[in-house]
């Protein structure tokens, strides 16, 4: 049941961090994986091609729909189908966190842009395809920033948080076309973004949010594969509509 064989991923934000181990951890459990990053997906490329199944790169913006409809058509040339996607690319490491008040408009502008309308115009992009092939997965990442309530990013929270209610609204829609939609709200994950959030903050941040889990250790991107893999199976057929916390205990919804 937990069989991905086969199986086209779109992958949003697969250069690094979540999305290249999403890419390579569903290409080594026999998924083809449709990349797609405003960065060079080169490296992601090469980890999922070591592991045998096929691959495409392509450039994306998530913020222009143009973009998005252009991810897809290239997965539906080299594959044929797509029969799931993984909104994963966020603004994160680039935002700058403080007060509220503090929070420049145009940053809070961006913030939205790319990981609340982004979501919107991959769907929309996406969505036509996974009708055609008779039904499919949408795993959206939201963040246990918005689960918990994370101050001091309150533009990061926000955008996070508008993820869920797009998962839940959206969910309710697409159930007559066999489209499951749901959410996963990590806790702070070791990636590159995390390092960048934080900066010099990183390892009392990290302390901060350990201390808070019932399992006592920072999350590692490889902690979320089991989850995306069982959300892309059939194995969780009858699941949407669902955010599911990775956070080691931290908010039990």
């Amino acid at each position: 049941m937990l069989d991905v064989q086969d199986k086209v991923v779109a992958i949003t934000g697969a250069a690094r961090g979540l999305g290249q181990e999403f890419a390579w951890s569903l290409a080594a459990a026999g998924a083809r994986i449709v990349a797609g990053d405003i960065n060079d997906c080169a490296e992601t490329l090469g980890l999922v091609k070591n592991v045998g199944p096929e691959a495409v790169g392509v450039k994306l913006d998530v913020t222009d729909p143009g973009s998005a409809v252009s991810m897809v058509e290239a997965g539906m040339r080299a594959f044929g189908r797509l029969d799931a996607l993984i909104n994963n690319a966020a603004l994160y490491g680039a935002l700058h966190g403080g007060r509220f008040d503090a929070i420049d408009e145009a940053e809070w502008d961006a913030a939205m842009a790319v990981n609340v309308k982004g979501i919107w115009n991959c769907c929309k992009a996406a969505v036509p395809a996974m009708r055609q092939a008779g039904g499919g997965s949408i795993v959206n990442i939201a963040s246990l920033a918005a689960t918990y309530g994370m101050p001091y990013g309150l533009h990061y929270t926000t955008s996070k948080a508008a993820v869920i209610g797009l998962t839940r609204g959206l969910a309710r829609e697409l159930g007559r076309d066999r489209i499951r939609v749901n959410a996963l709200a990590p806790s702070a994950v070791i990636t590159e973004g995390t390092r960048e959030f934080f900066g010099e903050k990183l390892d009392r941040a990290l302390d901060t949010i350990k201390a808070g889990q019932t399992i006592q250790r920072n999350l590692q991107p490889s902690d979320l594969a089991g989850t995306v893999l069982w959300l892309i199976s059939d194995a969780s057929g009858f699941v949407t509509g669902q955010t599911i916390a990775v956070d080691g205990g931290t908010v039990m919804l």
